[in-house]
């Protein structure tokens, strides 16, 4: 494993959807708050009303926080509309990942060879950092390819009731193509990788 991946102040990486949600639930436990996952048929999943508890961000709350960002109009990739990422504008797979990653961005240096600590690059118009880059992330959903035609609007959705394989949202350090660093790409997984992790969220009131 790489050093920085192991790093205090890097991203977590390496984990299952599992292993996310039940910190999750630990961090919750600690702040004296509702845990937000329970166990069924020794399967962790969402307790529905959302409780007051930490959790993973469904894949809608992820898209509005980062590939919206408060503004009125999606954004193509984390940095803008251009093609390549312009410097210091997030940890993507460069010229110092070339012994770690399948491919890299010819003339991109960011710096990091894997992952970077949290805050090295600009954060988003509403201040979330590494929305692309740095780590993929788990989010909350079952992973489903959505219905063509539907023009009805959902209001805060929360995926399909169950599925195979959880949503992984967001670039990582090791990706390089135009494909995978869009704002618009959506993976999917049931094991880990060391180029995933997770960020929280919970209600307030």
């Amino acid at each position: 494993m790489h050093p920085s991946l192991a790093a205090d102040n890097n991203p977590v990486a390496n984990v299952t959807w599992s292993d996310a949600v039940e910190y999750c639930n630990w961090l919750s436990k600690k702040e004296g708050r509702t845990p937000a996952y329970k166990q069924e048929f020794g399967l962790w999943v969402p307790v529905y009303p959302f409780t007051d508890g930490y959790r993973l961000p469904t894949e809608a709350e992820w898209v509005w926080a980062i590939r919206y960002a408060e503004q009125p109009l999606p954004r193509k990739f984390p940095w803008g509309k251009n093609w390549p990422p312009p410097k210091d504008s997030g940890n993507f797979a460069d010229v110092s990942a070339r012994m770690l990653a399948p491919s890299i961005i010819p003339g991109f240096d960011d710096g990091y060879a894997s992952t970077a600590p949290v805050g090295s690059f600009k954060e988003n118009a509403i201040g979330i950092f590494d929305g692309g880059g740095n780590v993929a992330e788990w989010v909350n959903d079952w992973y489903t390819v959505p219905t063509p035609g539907i023009t009805e609007p959902e209001v805060d959705p929360t995926g399909p009731e169950r599925g195979t394989s959880r949503v992984i949202r967001g670039s990582s350090w090791r990706h390089a193509g135009i494909t995978e660093m869009r704002l618009s790409y959506r993976d999917h997984g049931t094991e880990p990788r060391v180029d995933l992790g997770f960020r929280i969220a919970r209600n307030v009131d």
